[in-house]
């Protein structure tokens, strides 16, 4: 079993898109909007009337983006890279009748809420007929979320993985069915890491153990994915719960994964795992390889 401590610079799990809407006149005391992009990612701004090229910029964007597509009612941003969490860069978008929107283009927000626009429908009139019917499907949309977020906890209460994944982040491993079976202790340049593998009844656990040990900023958890790089790269249920998702400086937490066997199939049989911890900023901060052995009969 093979375990590495990365902190390369590589993008996480997808990034979330929202399509969404900007009521200007909800906020009118609020100078600049802000607009979330992201690397080769096109993010679109409509607006009821067109705009005027001339008169639309994007300022000290040269170097960093593709240069703005405008036409018609749409403005069109594209991102060479992904933007550094303190660039921010100035978009003025004036439309055939004068009106001037200010915004502020930035990289998404790396909280878990954070998202990278696909496209944002800006209305100067929340009383017009399109903001109203653009702002009832974001209210839907927001709805449905809250109903599947819902449905996903209702699920997680009767989980027998969520349930060991939970007693594992809290140290109770005495009380599952699980057997450690390999301990790797890492270090990297501001954090301490003790990965522990565990054996189960056709079920294999990993607990991550972290200690930030130099790092004057909090660590944040973002999140983490199990993949099978050899037959198939999209993502494969588990179970997952912190002790806590922030380290101040000399703070320790623990991660717990369950994996159920039904993770490890496949159409050749059963594969090896990766499962991939991404901090706060969507760097990848370890990465551990799960071998399907640990699952016991």
């Amino acid at each position: 079993m093979l375990l590495l401590a990365a902190m390369a610079a590589a993008r996480g799990p997808v990034e979330k898109t929202e399509i969404r809407t900007l009521l200007m006149s909800e906020h009118p005391h609020e100078l600049r909007h802000h607009i979330f992009v992201s690397g080769q990612v096109a993010t679109v701004l409509r607006f009821e009337q067109e705009c005027d090229p001339v008169r639309t910029k994007l300022l000290d964007g040269e170097g960093r983006f593709e240069p703005p597509l405008i036409g018609g009612k749409k403005v069109v941003l594209e991102p060479l890279r992904d933007l550094a969490s303190d660039e921010w860069v100035p978009l003025v978008v004036t439309l055939k009748d004068g009106t001037v929107f200010s915004f502020l283009v930035r990289p998404p927000r790396p909280e878990k809420w954070g998202w990278t626009d696909h496209q944002v429908n800006v209305f100067k009139n929340r009383e017009s007929y399109n903001a109203v019917l653009s702002s009832l499907h974001d209210s839907l949309k927001r709805e449905r979320g809250l109903r599947e977020e819902n449905e996903r906890l209702k699920k997680e209460e009767g989980s027998v993985d969520h349930a060991f994944a939970t007693l594992l982040a809290h140290g109770h491993t005495d009380k599952t069915p699980f057997r450690l079976k390999q301990t790797v202790v890492l270090k990297n340049e501001d954090m301490d890491l003790k990965v522990e593998l565990f054996s189960g009844p056709s079920k294999a656990a990993v607990v991550v153990h972290l200690t930030n040990t130099y790092n004057q900023e909090p660590w944040r958890f973002r999140d983490a994915r199990l993949t099978s790089e050899r037959t198939d790269p999209t993502a494969r249920p588990f179970a997952l719960r912190l002790e806590r998702a922030e380290l101040v400086q000399g703070q320790s937490g623990r991660i717990a994964v369950v994996a159920d066997r039904s993770a490890f199939e496949s159409k050749e049989g059963l594969v090896d795992l990766t499962l991939e911890i991404f901090r706060e900023d969507g760097l990848r901060q370890l990465t551990v390889m799960v071998d399907h052995s640990l699952l016991r009969k």
